[in-house]
């Protein structure tokens, strides 16, 4: 009995070591002979015992990848995982929404993680995000793994990009990280070579960019210029929503409160995208003025002279 419950502890703490870590064998054995001490146990031939037990927990459904000079690295656990009616209900929606943003692979993961019956899965939601691919596929694997190298790098990079229009261009980005915007993901980057909307003040939030990832051709290696915005600049909004809106709540955590009356209520932003506050605001229509900064105010101003123009 006591022979069965030591191959169990060691077998688990090998379980969730690999769970953290892509670890190489001879690090595993030092980290599981340290485990041996603590425990009181024998720690003679521990290599050995961790090859026999990698190879029984391959045998119990542990798809567990390691070869002669590479690390051991957990691809997929068979370990029992117990969960109430209102969790699975919750991993159920939670794999639901990710299906329908279009991260296929790491829903199915979570259905398999739950084992879920269709009773689990909710009737009352439906997502509408129509990203344009399936950002599992194995064309955007490169792409999405490249980016997060240059991540945690943190030094400028290049990307080779196709606009919409067809045509290709080569940007560079600084400060970048991955956003999922009206249900589509993007590289969210600041871009120093882009010409700010306020000449007078750069760096200024017009210079960050969101570049849709599926239209990333390549990334180019990193350079040894370290990012030089370590936070994305960002610029202070404010706008009066009236008629329908005068009841607006501020509820995103950049947002907040800063005059009401029986007729209107005044919201003070601080934004990083120019793009998507631009967007937010011309939804309302005329039920929001903005008030400050000026040159924002102009720019939603012409937006809707624009719009109210009769086409030539």
């Amino acid at each position: 009995m006591d022979n069965n419950y030591n191959q169990i502890g060691f077998a688990l703490e090998i379980l969730h070591i690999l769970s953290n870590e892509n670890i190489s064998r001879e690090s595993l054995s030092d980290k599981m002979t340290t485990f041996l001490e603590k425990n009181g146990k024998s720690t003679s031939d521990v290599p050995q015992k961790l090859t026999r037990m990698i190879s029984k927990l391959r045998a119990c459904g542990f798809e567990i990848k390691g070869v002669p000079n590479c690390p051991y690295e957990l691809i997929e656990s068979s370990f029992p995982v117990i969960l109430s009616q209102e969790q699975r209900q919750s991993l159920a929606l939670a794999s639901y929404v990710l299906d329908g943003l279009g991260f296929s692979a790491q829903a199915s993961q979570l259905h398999r993680l739950g084992t879920m019956n269709p009773t689990d899965f909710p009737t009352h939601v439906k997502v509408n995000f129509s990203p344009p691919v399936d950002y599992s596929d194995d064309r955007l694997a490169p792409i999405v793994q490249s980016l997060q190298e240059r991540f945690s790098r943190q030094c400028r990079f290049s990307i080779r990009y196709q606009g919409a229009s067809g045509k290709e261009t080569n940007w560079d980005c600084d400060r970048s990280e991955l956003r999922i915007i009206n249900g589509v993901l993007y590289l969210f980057t600041y871009v120093p070579d882009c010409k700010p909307k306020v000449p007078s003040n750069s760096p200024h939030f017009t210079q960050n960019m969101a570049f849709r990832l599926d239209r990333i051709l390549s990334v180019r290696p990193a350079s040894d210029v370290a990012w030089f915005q370590r936070q994305f600049p960002k610029e202070t909004i404010r706008y009066r929503m009236s008629g329908p809106l005068k009841n607006y709540q501020p509820r995103r955590a950049n947002e907040r409160e800063v005059d009401r009356t029986s007729s209107y209520v005044e919201i003070e932003t601080t934004e990083d995208y120019h793009f998507g506050i631009r967007q937010r605001v011309l939804q309302y229509g005329s039920n929001i003025q903005v008030l400050s900064p000026q040159w924002f105010s102009e720019e939603i101003h012409t937006e809707w002279q624009r719009a109210a123009s009769t086409p030539v």
